[in-house]
């Protein structure tokens, strides 16, 4: 699943993906989140450093500094 988290608030974008995480499927394993980077890096710290869930186990960061993909279990 791809999220893509540009033109939200930090908030917006934390409840967001609150609510995907909390309705993605058990054996669902990951999303990965658009967030962006030349606008600022709010969204980005948001989800690389602040944004906790239970189901959230890990944080992989790609060769884009745009995007993050979140493991779940």
């Amino acid at each position: 699943m791809t999220v893509d988290i540009h033109g939200m608030t930090a908030e917006q974008a934390k409840k967001t993906l609150i609510q995907k995480i909390e309705r993605l499927p058990k054996d669902y394993g990951q999303i990965t989140v658009i967030h962006g980077y030349h606008a600022g890096n709010r969204l980005q710290t948001m989800v690389r450093k602040e944004l906790k869930h239970s189901r959230l186990k890990r944080r992989i960061l790609t060769m884009n500094a745009g995007e993050t993909i979140l493991i779940i279990e």
